[in-house]
């Protein structure tokens, strides 16, 4: 299985525009390439889509047709918008979200310093004689 994928991103207008503008020409012309297996993805920053061929030389093939190139010269960013790849998108191609990976440094974080003066006894301030303070409180 030889996967292609295109992903375009938004430019000065919405790549799901786009989309949806080629999307039937692209099919089409990946079809007739040989193309066993489509999917399009939307996300937020743009749309990707997949096509998995048989043989490498029909996904070649397929990626210089001329109906793929004007539709990637059509796209709302052409020069720094789209990404061309010969494989499946998105990293490994799991379904699945991925664990997380081990902190580094095991976790941890760096303790607060000591304050210096935390030890230091002081000597109370408050009034202590009861005279200044006024008679004992009572209900």
């Amino acid at each position: 299985m030889h996967w292609l994928t295109i992903e375009v991103l938004d430019g000065g207008t919405p790549a799901a525009e786009w989309l949806r503008a080629w999307h039937d020409l692209v099919v089409e012309t990946a079809v007739t390439a040989g193309a066993r297996f489509w999917d399009e993805h939307e996300h937020r920053w743009g749309v990707v889509c997949e096509f998995v061929f048989d043989e490498e030389s029909r996904r070649d093939a397929f990626r210089d047709s001329p109906a793929v190139r004007a539709a990637l010269d059509a796209a709302p960013d052409p020069v720094s918008g789209v990404l061309v790849y010969p494989h499946r998108g998105g990293g490994s191609g799991c379904r699945q979200p991925r664990r997380p990976r081990p902190l580094s440094g095991g976790g941890a974080a760096a303790l607060p310093e000591p304050d210096p003066d935390a030890g230091l006894v002081r000597p109370c301030t408050a009034r202590t004689d009861r005279a200044a303070a006024g008679p004992p409180f009572s209900w």
